[in-house]
């Protein structure tokens, strides 16, 4: 039985759904949306988006620009890793390759393990935790076990 405290949390960390993706990807460009908001599923959500609307490469430039201004405006740079991003890009882009869903919510559902799993995808590429480590804060560095599928 979930408690109100997990009800409010659910329900915060899904409240980006009450914007449309133009909306959710408009506040995020203009570093107006509530910081409450961004989730690692509103984060997946913003990859998602820009892979959709301006593909991979141009997807992983733009997205990588929308977060360092985001980060820089919260105050947050510390958080902010080239390579993840990268990495994350990817990620949804592999599973994007294999959907036929034409929104996130229907992605999301459909690839749950990006939500729920994402380190351990992720970690099955890298002989070390890029999650933990400054090496690829600024660049992003290739994986040294299994590479990507782009």
């Amino acid at each position: 039985m979930k408690t109100d405290s997990s009800d409010k949390k659910e329900k915060r960390v899904d409240s980006h759904y009450n914007l449309s993706d133009i909306e959710f990807d408009k506040q995020f460009s203009n570093c107006v949306l509530d910081p409450k908001l961004f989730s690692h599923e509103a984060h997946l959500r913003l990859g998602w988006l820009n892979i959709k609307n301006y593909g991979l490469e141009k997807g992983e430039e733009r997205i990588q620009q929308q977060l360092l201004n985001y980060v820089e405006h919260v105050g947050a740079q510390d958080k902010y890793n080239t390579t993840v991003t990268i990495v994350a890009m990817r990620a949804i882009n592999h599973f994007m390759k294999q959907s036929k869903t034409k929104s996130f919510k229907d992605f999301i559902a459909e690839n749950v393990r990006l939500k729920t799993n994402f380190k351990e995808l992720i970690a099955k590429h890298y002989s070390y935790d890029i999650f933990i480590t400054d090496i690829g804060k600024d660049k992003f560095i290739e994986p040294d076990v299994l590479p990507f599928s782009i």
